[in-house]
């Protein structure tokens, strides 16, 4: 049985793909609370960050769930992209619409991962590409590099507030540096996996 067949069987209606659901739901919650902040660093930034980084543990945790279950459904493959890259565009934007983050770094960002998922999208019957560690090396950077940029850390460190603020400089550039090297690996993947495609036809 392929693994078509067997996701055509499992109900959209299951766990991994509603904790999907909910976490796009709740996107536009979390980017009232860090604009509605205003940059002041306030309770309502805190709560900002915490939903980041529980958004992205669940993200990890419904992934795992639906493969230990055998819960993998067409709906889920679709959504769940769509849910990671909602929350990180979602959190770049608003820093960079509080003035935070450069605006060419969050066009970067998500140029390249709106579309590569797009693409991914488009070739899923044609060609696999299987994940490359290199997109999730990036994956882990984004959402510490993220993170980090959330959290007011400068704003309580006092006069350790310079190495909160380097901090966040090293960890985006590394971040935005895996975005752009990912994205360069998966079109020459994606390259090499349609030439042996086509050699093998």
């Amino acid at each position: 049985m392929s693994e078509h067949e067997a996701g055509a069987r499992v109900s959209n209606w299951n766990a991994p793909n509603i904790i999907t659901g909910v976490r796009i739901l709740a996107t536009p919650f979390f980017v009232w609370m860090l604009l509605a902040d205003d940059g002041q660093n306030g309770p309502l930034r805190w709560a900002a960050a915490v939903f980041f980084v529980l958004a992205i543990a669940t993200d990890a945790w419904d992934g795992h769930l639906a493969r230990s279950r055998g819960l993998i459904t067409d709906l889920g493959k679709l959504l769940d992209p769509i849910a990671d890259k909602f929350l990180t565009g979602a959190a770049l934007v608003g820093l960079s619409i509080l003035g935070e983050l450069p605006w060419w770094i969050t066009i970067i960002v998500l140029v390249r991962e709106v579309g590569v998922t797009i693409h991914r999208l488009t070739i899923v019957h044609d060609v696999v590409m299987a994940a490359a560690w290199m997109g999730k090396l990036k994956t882990v950077a984004q959402s510490v590099a993220i993170t980090l940029a959330l959290l007011p850390l400068a704003s309580v460190m006092g006069a350790a507030a310079p190495v909160a603020v380097w901090l966040n400089i090293i960890t985006m550039t590394i971040a935005v540096a895996l975005t752009v090297l990912s994205g360069i690996d998966y079109v020459l993947g994606y390259l090499r996996a349609r030439r042996a495609a086509g050699t093998q036809a």
